[in-house]
């Protein structure tokens, strides 16, 4: 197996990034910052395979180092967080650093971790195919500081990909699910002071945490496979599981199992209109500088509530990939820790055998 270096290893997806790999038998360099704990990591420490990298992304100092000899890098930290400077610094800066020390180190093969949020959802009709050809943003102003800072990531990653000898597959998530992160932005939120939920009939491009690791490990392996390596270089490739759920299927299950936020539910068309007169009097009367709640906004609206028909073909295709958990399993791991066993090494490592062949 294969050499890997992890950012953003601690985290709600790079833990399960770091365990499952580990358990799949790659050597991983787990990238750990000096205030966090790596005990979400043991999993990953029990197989023997795991080394920890002490460090932050606002510096290059020691990446370069921690780099050397690694076949890999998978790069998913980024700031979702914070006022725009700090969400800048994190994504973007982090982003450079990582990248720049990488190419010190010799180091020719990302795995680049994006986001559904860089996608025009206003530029394509509602309940049309929604895949990897869907146009990105070009004009980011109407969308958070979490969507145009991963717009800039994204194209430092092509910068890289571009670059001769480097090789990049691009990995693009909808919205992560699992424990502690059941009830997510794609149901609703907050309206002044009252919760809202949008879009009864809505099918949110949801993955759960564990289906979407499994995804990023058979990737990074496909990449590294000189037989396979060429399918995937350059390419973008979506991951959202199967049998998406509606808005409110989803939040019935959820609530039976956690305290929910109580909200009021609000159909789609009438909150796309409240957002439309909303940009419309702020434009008008405050030439566009008062701060809407951002659930109010036109483009946002479209980005978390319009309806599209979510395609997971290429990830299946490319990477041999498929959802190894339904809704029903994946909630009831998300709920009862005990049920959510460490990946074994046999089970991880099918999976990227099928992924190579």
């Amino acid at each position: 197996m294969s050499k890997i270096f992890v950012t953003g290893a601690t985290g709600f997806l790079g833990r399960h990034v770091v365990n499952q790999a580990a358990a799949a038998g790659h050597e991983v360099v787990a990238l750990v910052r000096p205030s966090s704990s790596a005990r979400v990591l043991a999993p990953a420490e029990q197989t023997g395979n795991l080394t920890i990298a002490c460090g932050d992304l606002s510096s290059r100092a020691g990446l370069t180092e921690a780099m050397t000899g690694v076949d890999a890098i998978v790069h998913l930290a980024a700031v979702k967080g914070g006022d725009y400077f700090s969400r800048f610094a994190g994504t973007v800066i982090g982003t450079e650093n990582v990248l720049a020390c990488a190419t010190e180190a010799g180091v020719s093969n990302l795995v680049a971790i994006s986001t559904f949020s860089v996608y025009d959802y206003g530029e394509r009709k509602a309940n049309t195919l929604f895949d990897e050809s869907f146009p990105v943003i070009q004009d980011p102003t109407g969308r958070d500081e979490y969507a145009e800072t991963k717009l800039y990531q994204d194209e430092l990653y092509q910068r890289f990909a571009d670059l001769t000898g480097n090789r990049m597959v691009m990995i693009r998530p909808g919205m992560i699910y699992g424990e502690n992160e059941l009830w997510h932005p794609l149901l609703g939120g907050e309206f002044g002071p009252i919760n809202l939920r949008v879009g009864f009939k809505v099918r949110p491009p949801i993955t759960y945490v564990e289906n979407t690791a499994e995804a990023i490990v058979l990737a990074t392996a496909v990449l590294l496979d000189p037989a396979s390596a060429e399918s995937v270089d350059d390419e973008v490739i979506n991951v959202v599981d199967d049998d998406l759920p509606t808005n409110a299927e989803y939040a019935k299950r959820v609530s039976a199992l956690i305290d929910a936020p109580s909200s009021v539910p609000v159909p789609l068309p009438i909150m796309q209109g409240v957002a439309k007169v909303g940009a419309f009097i702020n434009r008008r009367a405050f030439e566009g500088r008062a701060k809407l709640p951002s659930i109010a906004l036109p483009d946002q609206v479209d980005a978390r509530f319009k309806p599209f028909r979510y395609s997971n073909e290429k990830a299946k295709r490319l990477l041999g990939w498929t959802p190894r958990y339904s809704l029903d399993e994946a909630l009831a791991r998300s709920t009862a820790p005990d049920e959510r066993a460490a990946p074994t090494a046999d089970s991880t490592a099918d999976s990227t055998a099928t992924a190579t062949a």
